[in-house]
């Protein structure tokens, strides 16, 4: 039966040692190479869910703007209408009544369905209504609940761009993690005692597990 010689037992030591120091190098090349491809992935990504953000935002802005225009013509419309049927009631402006009913005629939608539920709600007492037709829920503008879509989308892509910079950073930062484990891993093979070399690669060890398992949890984009 053979005895082994501490010579024999550090040789191989030696060479498991270097073993497992390509193997994690290998690997670890090939996971940093990962990581940085993702954060530079996620930061496109961020790029282009903030330039879609800010595109909506200017559309919900030109259909708002749009819609304030056509409810203020259509207001502008409606109050003439109010005059002239006001005054059509005096029997001396008799002519006051028929351009109200000219003016009605030609309410544009959705202020001509707005009016006639309006109407409906209290038709004898016009003068002491509180509300108009542009408060009645059939008054519905589409470029304004166009806008309101366009700036939820907005919104929307605004908080995906939020996160798609924070996963780039997760990778960022993953890189950077993977990177000391090269280092570690680098710097065991030039230590002259034993010892430190596996308590150095051992470090490495360590930081390339904690990598690999926040590798899996992240998010992944190809």
């Amino acid at each position: 039966m053979s005895t082994e010689t501490a010579a024999e037992r550090s040789d191989r030591s030696v060479a498991r040692h270097e073993h497992i120091v390509v193997i994690l190098l290998s690997i670890t090349t090939i996971l940093t190479a990962w990581s940085a491809f993702e954060a530079s992935k996620w930061g496109g990504a961020m790029s282009i869910a903030f330039s879609e953000a800010s595109a909506a935002r200017i559309e919900a802005a030109r259909l708002d703007g749009d819609a304030n225009q056509l409810t203020a013509v259509q207001v502008q419309v409606w109050t003439q209408w109010l005059n002239a049927y006001a005054a059509g009631q005096l029997p001396t402006q008799p002519e006051q009544k028929i351009l109200a009913k000219v003016i009605k005629a030609r309410f544009p939608e959705p202020l001509a369905t707005a009016q006639r539920d309006w109407w409906a709600t209290d038709p004898s007492n016009i003068g002491k209504n509180a509300t108009t037709p542009f408060d009645m829920p059939s008054y519905q503008i589409k470029e304004r609940a166009q806008a309101q879509e366009a700036d939820a989308h907005a919104t929307e892509r605004f908080e995906d761009a939020l996160a798609n910079n924070q996963r780039g950073d997760n990778y960022t930062l993953l890189t950077v993690l993977f990177a000391s484990v090269l280092f570690f891993t680098a710097m065991s093979g030039r230590l002259n005692r034993p010892r430190s070399q596996w308590t150095v690669l051992s470090i490495g060890l360590v930081l390339a597990i904690v990598g690999v398992v926040l590798l899996a949890s992240f998010p992944k984009l190809v």
